[in-house]
């Protein structure tokens, strides 16, 4: 079996971040933390397996659903689906990093340069 889900941001981030905020944000809807600075996801790869979990525990969407959602948003110029990094080990890199990034990582992967606020 599959270990958890956990989502992550920076550690200075101190924004209220829920299951319904998380999905917001990796479909596009809210640009924005709870507290109004930026908010941008960062996926992986279809074939991870974090990915799989993240897209059904969080989204509620199979990755074909995705992404017909993706390119409708895409093709009518309402958006851009989330970038998208190798792995767990990126997605750490780029958030520690960044503030303004929401990722997601196998809840074994992560570091104490990140904060985890929600598991799935």
């Amino acid at each position: 079996a599959f270990a958890e889900v956990a989502v992550i941001v920076h550690p200075s981030n101190a924004s209220t971040i829920d299951g319904s905020s998380i999905n917001r944000i990796f479909t596009g809807k809210a640009k924005s933390f709870s507290n109004g600075s930026p908010a941008t996801p960062v996926g992986q790869a279809p074939s991870s397996k974090a990915t799989g979990e993240f897209n059904k525990k969080v989204l509620k969407k199979s990755a074909s659903q995705l992404k017909a959602y993706w390119s409708k948003l895409v093709f009518t110029g309402k958006g851009t689906p989330p970038k998208e990094v190798a792995n767990d080990a990126e997605v750490i890199n780029l958030i520690k990093s960044n503030p303004n990034l929401i990722g997601y990582v196998s809840d074994t992967a992560v570091t104490g340069d990140v904060k985890v606020v929600a598991t799935f």
